[in-house]
């Protein structure tokens, strides 16, 4: 799969990206993922979502195969004084027909990439204890820095545990 797999930065709209990443969202988040939403989600919602993603402290990548939109993550950069160094990961997803053939690694990579390139020697993340992705980030080096209970929300009206992991680069 990987021949045929592009990571592209977006730094501005069109139409066609901002549907698919919309289509995107609502299929990761009606197959459980916690990443700020929760079912049903809306394509309304979503889209209203993404258009306030694009901004001078995010970089944001999509992940297409064969021109359809399977993945995509955020880098947000630190803007205050005191954290410039640092940038955290945001929203990584991968469409569920998509996952386990190394999408999330590669969009991972590019973010810890570009987060070198604009000085940034740590980044940090959070995601819902028990999700997959823990297995995920500590593949990659990410070190658990701790857990909040009762952090988010689920579909089912659950309060779950998030987890907070760091890398320094």
């Amino acid at each position: 799969m990987e021949t045929e797999l592009e990571i592209r930065q977006i730094t501005e709209w069109d139409t066609r990206d901002m549907n698919s990443l919309s289509s995107l969202l609502i299929d990761v988040v009606e197959d459980g993922a916690s990443i700020g939403f929760l079912t049903p989600l809306s394509e309304q919602d979503s889209l209203e979502y993404w258009k306030g993603v694009i901004a001078p402290d995010v970089r944001l990548w999509i992940a297409e195969y064969n021109g359809e939109v399977i993945g995509t993550v955020q880098l947000q950069l630190s803007t205050k004084q005191n954290g410039k160094h640092r940038a955290e990961i945001a929203k990584l997803m991968v469409h569920p027909k998509a996952r386990r053939l190394g999408i999330a690694r590669r969009l991972m990579g590019t973010a810890e990439d570009t987060a070198v390139q604009e000085g940034r020697s740590l980044i940090v993340l959070d995601t819902r204890a028990g999700d997959s992705s823990n297995t995920l980030y500590r593949s990659l080096g990410y070190i658990e820095a701790g857990r909040i209970p009762q952090y988010a929300k689920s579909a089912n009206g659950q309060l779950d545990t998030t987890v907070l992991y760091y890398k320094l680069l």
